[in-house]
């Protein structure tokens, strides 16, 4: 560092040098990298894909493309707890065993305009074991919280707004 004065100041200021210009460019491919990871790793954190356990413990649902969207089907059967006030054993209205089942269909991305930004929101449908319903339902990732993420799945008949919202957590990977 050294001490300049400035033509109208009677005190000196300190000025910084200045970098080479080796340097900047070294700054800014550094700058650029760091931009580009933290795209890179928000884009994966908004993923669904992959594995995770229902809001109740019950089941490991793995999500993956199928057809043009994406779909949940259970990889395994963890528990039998009711969602309902009160808990208990769930008494679900589809008979049919829950491994294998598909309980999130037909999800698109909601904005794919632009195919350059992946998809942070999805909407599709959602089964219900319990009273064997099909609903409407939207999709997102969020890692506010828990930095492993939790898939928010927003439930509702009609419109959003009279809906029910589960967060689903992602299992840990097994690397």
């Amino acid at each position: 560092m050294e001490w300049a004065l400035h033509p109208l100041d009677t005190k000196p200021a300190m000025t910084m040098p200045s970098l080479p210009r080796s340097g900047r460019a070294f700054g800014a491919v550094l700058l650029f990298a760091t931009a580009f990871a933290a795209q890179a790793q928000s884009a994966a954190a908004s993923d669904p894909r992959g594995r995770w356990i229902t809001a109740n413990g019950n089941l490991e649902v793995e999500v993956a493309p199928c057809g043009a969207g994406l779909c949940g089907t259970v990889t395994k059967v963890l528990g039998n707890r009711s969602m309902a006030p009160g808990g208990g054993d769930m008494q679900a209205a589809d008979k049919r065993p829950a491994l294998g089942m598909t309980l999130l269909k037909d999800f698109a991305p909601v904005d794919a305009a632009d195919p350059a930004r992946p998809p942070t929101e999805w909407t599709g449908q959602i089964y219900n074991r319990e009273n064997g319903k099909l609903y409407s339902c939207n999709m997102s990732v969020s890692t506010a919280g828990n930095a492993a993420g939790e898939l928010l799945l927003h439930a509702y008949v009609g419109l959003p707004l009279f809906g029910k919202t589960q967060r689903w957590v992602r299992v840990a990977s097994s690397d």
